[in-house]
């Protein structure tokens, strides 16, 4: 059987793919690189100097749309049993199966039976 496609694959765009880091630090172990917004009201990442790390705004926001959509142009689904699949393969155009980490090797074989 022939690979689904979508008819009309939208264009995805990924505004940024870095991770935003916190201010210093990449200067001090004891501070971590998770993100966390500097209070200061001297901070020149506060007040968004040039050249400083960028904060994260709305602006870098993915569109709606494609958001979450793999390259494929289909959507993950997570499905756990092949009663879950059933759903999924009544007249369905956007969405692609995903098995759980945690299904047997059995269910994982009866539902790539099923899919085919």
């Amino acid at each position: 059987m022939a690979a689904l496609r979508l008819l009309m694959k939208p264009n995805i765009v990924t505004k940024r793919t870095k991770k935003f880091t916190r201010c210093q630090s990449d200067r001090y172990v004891k501070i971590k690189h998770n993100w966390w917004k500097p209070r200061g009201i001297d901070n020149r990442v506060h007040r968004r100097f040039k050249g400083q790390i960028v904060m994260p705004n709305t602006g870098y926001g993915s569109n709606k749309k494609t958001e979450h959509m793999l390259p494929s142009g289909f959507r993950e689904f997570l499905v756990c049993n092949v009663k879950e699949l059933e759903v999924l393969l009544m007249g369905n155009t956007s969405y692609c199966a995903e098995t759980a980490h945690n299904d047997s090797s059995e269910n994982r074989i009866a539902m790539v039976e099923r899919a085919a």
